[in-house]
């Protein structure tokens, strides 16, 4: 029988924030995004990659970050600046490492690799470390399912879309429907589920825009990704609410809960309710929608 502790925490929010940005750095906490994600690759300037670096190690020591979800983005794999992202923020305790520019599964095992001899030299519980890989290419997305399962430090696989769309030979259109990303959406949303892993859509980067942002969001939501990269804090309390379920939601959610209960109480195989069998993927979507209410409250 499903149990609230079979289904994952949500995670709807992941707030970029500059490793070279040493305030926000030390306040982003207080905005609420589920994940928060210190950047040390594109919005940090080559000339200030070590400095960032040694602030984002400083800020993964701090005690604020014990209870909550922090992810970092090192620079990519054939960087000269990779090795020493990993070796600063491994030690450190980050509880996530992103690795940008994921082609290949291959490039996620050479990452896994990477981090346990750091594990073992540094007396960490090696494969405590976890990966998530963002799949901003052509190839990355033809491979999305060999990456989703490349190691089992994976816990996550976000989509990027300006690299993906150039390489595509397209650009980003507003449409409605925003069909240059639809295949690449549904290929890596895919990937996520065959692996179970959480998955991320792309970054909406005009923070004025949210009526758009929120068109984007209806859209993700409805192919059914778990969330969405962003790029500022205004972008959180929309994307939250719009994640939200609806009182009736909750309502039937608690139904379905306390018929599992009852049958399984009652030691029956079968869960129904007004007469209609209830199967186990919704049953643990009835405690989804009590965990997002519980995040959320209820969508206004």
């Amino acid at each position: 029988m499903i149990t609230a502790q079979d289904v994952p925490q949500p995670a709807r929010s992941m707030l970029f924030v500059p490793g070279s940005n040493a305030s926000w750095l030390s306040t982003v906490h207080v905005y609420g995004a589920d994940t928060v994600m210190f950047d040390l690759e594109d919005s940090v300037a080559v000339r200030e990659k070590d400095s960032a670096r040694l602030l984002v190690r400083e800020a993964l020591k701090s005690p604020i970050w014990k209870d909550k979800t922090v992810c970092v983005r090192i620079n990519a794999i054939d960087t000269p600046f990779f090795q020493d992202d990993l070796e600063a923020i491994v030690p450190a305790g980050v509880g996530i490492v992103r690795l940008p520019m994921v082609r290949d599964a291959e490039m996620m095992r050479e990452l896994d690799r990477r981090i346990a001899e750091i594990e073992e030299r540094c007396g960490i519980e090696v494969g405590s470390t976890k990966c998530m890989a963002a799949v901003e290419s052509a190839s990355g997305v033809v491979n999305a399912v060999e990456i989703a399962r490349s190691t089992p430090r994976m816990v996550a696989i976000a989509l990027a879309a300006y690299d993906y769309v150039m390489a595509m030979h397209t650009e980003r259109s507003g449409a409605a429907d925003e069909s240059e990303l639809f295949y690449a959406r549904c290929a890596v949303l895919h990937a996520a589920r065959v692996a179970g892993l959480h998955c991320y859509d792309v970054v909406f980067s005009d923070v004025n825009d949210e009526e758009g942002f929120l068109k984007e969001v209806a859209i993700i939501k409805r192919l059914g990704f778990d969330g969405k990269s962003l790029v500022n804090p205004r972008q959180i309390e929309p994307l939250h609410n719009a994640y939200a379920p609806t009182q009736e939601d909750v309502d039937y959610a608690a139904l379905v809960i306390e018929a599992a209960d009852r049958a399984e109480a009652e030691g029956l195989g079968v869960v129904s309710l007004d007469g209609k069998m209830i199967d186990a993927p919704i049953v643990a979507n009835a405690y989804r929608t009590i965990q997002l209410a519980r995040m959320s409250g209820v969508r206004r």
